[in-house]
């Protein structure tokens, strides 16, 4: 985790050196190792560097080829470093001396544009190449690395790691972009590009853009593949190829010059990574791996330690600990709102900062986390609908059964929810042979009536079916026409667009945003498992959490390193069979498989994992009561144009009701209210 950043006036006005020098000093908790800048005309490029991986000693950025045709500043970890050796020939240089900026730069001058493709790793960069008098931008698969850039047509291109930099540059308006804060509040966080000011955008994961004096081209230099399938011929060969597959994850992001800390929470990701971790230092270094982890006292059910003991007990390691009852997730507002751009938190937030403010104190710089190894390998619940989906409830009910007790959900509740449409579908699509066949198991596992199961189900549905043709048919003689099918999808689509009470509604429509969710938003289930499996993978969720990860960590000059969210595993995950993802009840199961004898088998065969809601909900209603009556009293105000106040107060007035059970739909408005008042009170943004 470093800091760039650059300004390319494309008018060709040359660059005063302060505006650099300014963007620059506002990242210095970035990297507090060392800073600089280069200068040439019309173009800049800064750095500020945090020491992490042994070539970043040796490092000094912005870099300038031996030609002075060519200088690259970077945020970077390259992973398929002997590969990049070798196919760019640095046969007569020691690889130890070898950055990865320099493996970049040599990648760009062989294959240009489309050097991001022979790359692997954590990446955000810019190159100048003065020879084609143009800005190559690039930034990582998945968006680990952040990128933000303001562009003005024929003018000017500014970017930098984070927001901040953009606004010390002072020609660059700071303006909101209502339509963002308008995402955050419906939670439909999909779009990748845009941010909570008007023309400061990202750079979405996997893109790479060109900026010169023909304008600027944007393109995807890479996606992963819906419908690759690996067919291997057992589990056993499958769960050895995925150990090998994430045992290389974990051992390219321990590359560091400094002792690592791993985040360890007793769930099955992170205790993966800890555990692959500790076993590769203790066979190549003979070293033991640091570890953090959570832990209550007051708040139990939150508390993980029976799991987290268990990691500990195997040896190897040594354990830290933070109190997640010590604050409230309204504490430390004011310094977080000094490093995180924008006002749109997730409910987790305070505990990153929790875990890297005492990874600080411990004097640590690289931490390894577990985030996302749920949707990376995949629980595979979607598997149900594909067994409804093709009839096959013998191995639904079986599966269903499995589950239940592993994710506390009633066999009942899991066959409405992912096999009732099928049922549905076999008799209105005249699969009558199918449908009874479905009917005697489903009464058999769940004792519920077939007669009752034939009429709700079979009859009923063919009837509804048979009124809305003749309906539709009619209808279109009165009317002379018939909708098209397209205007049928169009109409059915508007009625899935889900209530968004928290918005005031005039705004709703001010920006459109019932159509905005349309466009950015599928609302029709997954049809398989590896349909789902890639829509979690792709959605734009995944790259907000992430920068947010970034800034959590960047405030304590901490680079935190997700083994999950590596090229190969995630491809290699996605393309599985399904059986391979839920089995015998069991999520993940090629890792469960895969980790046998690394992990405890008290962690490896665990079911769920904890709920923190309790801690959050007592945090902010109890530990953080003053801050929250206060917002709710006074900020609140700044949001009239935004939220429906009558739904926020009445939601306020609930939570803080003695006696009163607490609703996820009152906690969740209340939450996003609050932390946006607080942010347009801190960042002077109110309208």
């Amino acid at each position: 985790m470093s800091g760039i950043l650059g300004i390319h006036n494309i008018n060709g006005a040359h660059i005063d050196r302060t505006d650099l020098e300014k963007m620059v000093d506002i990242l210095a908790h970035r990297g507090p190792d060392g800073a600089d800048i280069w200068v040439d005309g019309s173009i800049g490029l800064g750095h500020r560097m945090l020491w992490t991986t042994p070539e970043s000693l040796l490092e000094k950025l912005p870099f300038i080829d031996e030609t002075g045709e060519f200088v690259i500043t970077s945020d970077a970890r390259i992973d398929n470093r002997e590969e990049l050796i070798d196919a760019l020939q640095f046969n007569n240089c020691s690889p130890e001396k070898i950055t990865d900026s320099e493996l970049i730069l040599a990648a760009y001058k062989k294959w240009g544009n489309y050097c991001p493709e022979h790359l692997l790793g954590d990446f955000a960069f810019a190159i100048w190449d003065k020879r084609n008098q143009l800005l190559f931008c690039a930034r990582d698969h998945f968006g680990v690395k952040p990128f933000y850039y303001y562009y003005k047509e024929s003018e000017i291109f500014v970017f930098g790691t984070e927001i901040k930099a953009l606004f010390a540059f002072n020609r660059i308006p700071r303006r909101l972009n209502e339509v963002r804060i308008a995402d955050f509040l419906a939670l439909m966080m999909e779009d990748k590009t845009i941010t909570s000011y008007e023309n400061v955008l990202r750079l979405p994961p996997a893109h790479a853009m060109v900026i010169s004096q023909s304008g600027m081209q944007l393109r995807c230099y890479w996606s992963l593949d819906p419908h690759r399938e690996i067919k291997l011929p057992s589990n056993q060969a499958y769960a050895e190829e995925f150990r090998k597959i994430f045992t290389e994850a974990v051992r390219c992001r321990m590359r560091s010059a400094f002792p690592i800390i791993s985040h360890l929470s007793g769930g099955l990701d992170s205790s993966s990574v800890t555990c692959v971790a500790r076993d590769i230092l203790s066979k190549e270094k003979n070293t033991k791996l640091h570890t953090i982890s959570t832990i209550y006292n007051k708040i139990t059910e939150c508390d993980e330690r029976a799991y987290i003991n268990a990691v500990l007990e195997q040896g190897g390691l040594i354990p830290h600990y933070v109190y997640g009852e010590e604050i409230g997730p309204l504490s430390n507002m004011d310094m977080i709102f000094q490093y995180e751009d924008e006002g749109l938190l997730g409910p987790s937030h305070f505990y990153p900062w929790l875990v890297n403010r005492a990874s600080k104190e411990l004097g640590m710089r690289i931490a390894l986390d577990g985030f996302d190894g749920d949707t990376t390998v995949s629980h595979g619940i979607n598997r149900l609908r594909e067994l409804a989906q093709r009839g096959q409830w013998k191995s639904f009910f079986h599966e269903v059964k499995a589950i239940s007790p592993n994710y506390n959900a009633s066999p009942a509740s899991l066959f409405r929810g992912y096999g009732l449409q099928y049922l549905i579908e076999q008799a209105t699509q005249g699969r009558w042979l199918t449908f009874v066949k479905a009917v005697r198991i489903i009464h058999k596992h769940l004792r519920m009536s077939r007669k009752q199961l034939v009429i709700n189900f079979g009859l009923k549905p063919i009837l509804q079916q048979v009124r809305g043709f003749i309906r539709s048919f009619f209808k279109g003689l009165f009317k002379g026409t018939i909708k098209s099918q397209r205007q049928l999808q169009n109409s059915s689509a508007q009625s899935f667009i889900p209530d968004k009470p928290l918005l005031n509604s005039d705004f709703a429509k001010q920006i459109n945003l019932n159509e905005r969710i349309q466009i950015m938003e599928t609302s029709e289930p997954p049809q398989n498992l590896r349909e789902e499996h890639w829509r979690g993978m792709t959605q734009g969720v995944m790259s907000y959490t992430l920068e947010l990860a970034d800034r959590y960590a960047a405030m304590f000059s901490i680079e935190t390193r997700h083994p999950f969210m590596d090229k190969r595993l995630m491809e290699f995950c996605l393309a599985l069979p399904a059986e391979q993802k839920l089995f015998n009840g069991f999520g993940r199961v090629v890792m469960r498989r895969a980790l046998e004898g690394i992990l405890p088998e008290k962690v490896q065969w665990r079911g769920g994992k904890a709920d923190l809601s309790a801690n959050f909900d007592d945090g902010f209603i109890n530990r953080n009561r003053e801050i929250l009556d206060d917002v709710m009293s006074n900020q609140i105000r700044y949001l009239e144009k935004y939220i429906n106040s009558d739904f926020v107060q009445a939601a306020y007035q609930r939570l803080i009701s003695t006696g009163n059970e607490v609703r996820d739909e009152d906690i969740t408005a209340t939450w996003q209210a609050v932390t946006l008042a607080l942010w347009f009170d801190y960042k002077q943004m109110a309208p």
